[in-house]
Parts: structure tokens; sequence; C-alpha cells
């Protein structure tokens, strides 16, 4: 990932030459109750997370209420339900919403949100909403991004469910628009998501396909494909949280409890120093370690003029000698001075 590309959040740059920025999505892990969202806010913070995410919606604008066959949920967690009945249960309040901004602001912590149509990109913007992040099943919508992108705010995208060709559809809708800052993320739309389903070679590909900030929305358990996304050149990691999974709830089957992010985010960090660039040969830490590394020494004394042989030369521990790469240079040379044992055989003393 190019380290030039990056975004801005609240004067927080977002890209690869900056430690990777985490986003709890509390979506509707609070299970309507303003409280446990307040709770979450919190412990987002202790997490060490960058930003919390809500989902602005109604659930009139998501979907509709009818019992047709192709508004029933026939697979996964949700298994049973109707659209409509899913989306009255996820549902953030807009009432709340004011509360939960002055929360975040509080704690000086980043909220920002998904909204489900126009009419809840109006309301964000008048709680000042710092950057938006459409999800994936809004993503073929090209009104809706045309709306966040006349904001002029920072967007993230999710790509869960779209191809090539159609994120190159929202791109290009978001930037006529007039949206300048624009960021990515890989996804796998299933709950929970499988691990070998990822690809997260795609992370990179997004950010040389369309010149944008990339990331990774994370609906997988555990924190192994966000750290190695993050190694792969992730700026962006988002996680669903919940305060535990055992309360139960719509998403919580794949969320992060507090212990979970707080391990995420420092694993995302460490990955993203231990990336750096392509380096070979000695770093600081290990330049003490010459100790270790093998070179020629003198392992019994030698008088002046004596050749030197098998006999009086090893290649041992430690590193400070000729490299042994010459061990076949020196043999059958003679000595130029006197030598003890234990002396490391430098060039001066190669007659």
């Amino acid at each position: 990932m190019s380290t030039e590309l990056f975004i801005e959040i609240r004067n927080r740059r977002i890209g690869a030459a900056y430690a990777p920025y985490v986003i709890a999505e509390l979506s509707c892990n609070h299970r309507g109750s303003l409280d446990r969202a307040i709770r979450l806010v919190h412990e987002a913070l202790r997490a060490g997370a960058d930003a919390v995410k809500l989902q602005t919606f109604k659930p009139e604008t998501h979907t509709l209420d009818v019992e047709k066959e192709e508004f029933l949920i026939k697979a996964g967690l949700w298994k049973g339900r109707s659209l409509y009945e899913l989306y009255q249960e996820a549902v953030t309040p807009w009432e709340w919403h004011e509360r939960l901004f002055e929360e975040a602001a509080k704690l000086g912590l980043t909220l920002f949100s998904s909204p489900g149509s126009e009419e809840a990109v109006a309301f964000l913007e008048q709680l000042g909403c710092p950057a938006y992040k459409i999800g994936s099943f809004e993503a073929v919508d090209i009104p809706l991004i045309e709306c966040v992108g006349r904001t002029g705010k920072p967007t993230i995208i999710s790509t869960g469910l779209i191809t090539k060709e159609e994120i190159a559809e929202a791109v290009a809708a978001f930037r006529s628009a007039g949206g300048r800052q624009l960021a990515l993320l890989h996804c796998v739309s299933a709950y929970p998501a499988p691990a070998e389903e990822f690809h997260l070679k795609t992370v990179s590909e997004l950010t040389s396909q369309f010149g944008v900030v990339a990331g990774l929305s994370d609906h997988t358990l555990g924190s192994a494909v966000a750290v190695a996304a993050t190694a792969l050149g992730a700026a962006i990691v988002e996680k669903h949280m919940t305060m535990s999974r055992d309360e139960g709830g719509l998403d919580a089957a794949f969320s992060a409890e507090p212990d979970e992010m707080r391990a995420l985010v420092q694993g995302c960090r460490i990955a993203w120093q231990a990336a750096g660039a392509a380096h070979f040969g000695p770093t600081p830490s290990s330049r003490e370690n010459k100790l270790f590394q093998r070179s020629i020494y003198v392992c019994r004394d030698i008088p002046a003029g004596e050749t030197f042989s098998a006999g009086n030369l090893c290649i041992v521990r430690p590193g400070f000698g000729l490299a042994p790469k010459h061990w076949r240079e020196v043999l059958g040379r003679k000595a130029a001075r006197p030598l003890n044992r234990g002396t490391p055989l430098d060039w001066g003393a190669v007659g």
C-alpha cells in the first residue's frame, strides 16, 4: 500500500504510514438499552479503539413490512425472521444519537455512523457527524453514496457483496458527487465469517486498483484475521463489539468482548510496527548478538610465520573475526605476527 495515501478523521491521519485505525462497531449490541450503549462507548475507549460506529436507519428505510418469501431469512443466525422484524430489533433509536455523540466527545473518542437513507445523512449532519460508513449491503445504493459524497466528509465503504465492477461504480459515484476522502474495506458478509474465505491479499489490491486507503471489516471470531490483514497493509480494522457474548443479541455471536477488542487493537498495532519496510541485515536490537555469530578464531598459539591450518584455526562463536567465507582463502597462508589462542583472526594477521 502506498504510504502517500491517507484520509483524515478529526485530525487523525489514516493510511499505511500510520498506526491502524480500529473501529468498534456498536451495531445492535446495546440490545435496546441506552445505558448499555454508553457502557460500550466507554469500553471501546478502554480497549484502545480509535472510533465507535453506530448504524442510523429506520426499519422502513431498510426494507418493507411484508411476509413474502424473499423477505424471509432462510439460514444463519437470523433464520426464520423477516427482514422487517430483524431491523425492528436491530435499530439504534435516533433519539439516542445526540447523547452518544456527546458522550464520545466528552471522552475524546471519535463517533460516526452508517446512514441507511438520505434522511439519516441529513439527521447525522445536524449532529456534526465527522465521517460516514457505507455498509456492504448499501454499497450498491448509488444515490445514497452520492448523498454522502456531497457532504464532503471522509467516507468508508465496505465491499462485502459487490463485484470489482460494482466497487468501481461506487467509487466513481462518490467522487463525482464531490467526495475526496475515501477508504474501502475488504469484507466477507457472513456472520460469523470463515477465515479461509477472506483472501486477504485483496486488501492491497483495493489500493492499487482504486487509489484509496484500504482496510478490513472483520466478522470472524478472534483477532487473527484482523492482525494478518494489518500486516498485509490494512490501515483500518472494523470489528463488532459487545459487553458479553453470553448476554446474547443479534450480533453477539461474531462480536468481540472488551478484553478481546483490547487484544485485537494491540495485535494490529504490533503487526503494523512489525511489517515495516523490506530490510536485510542486523537491526539495532540484534547487533549486540554478534557474540553468537560464527567467525574465524585462533584455536592454539601460533608463532609468526607458521602456516594457517585447520589445526590452529577454527570457525566458532563469537563473530568478531573474519567471516567463515574466507576460510579457504586463509588456509595455507602464514601468520604475519604471533597470535594467541582465542584471538579473532583479521586480515592484518594474515601474511
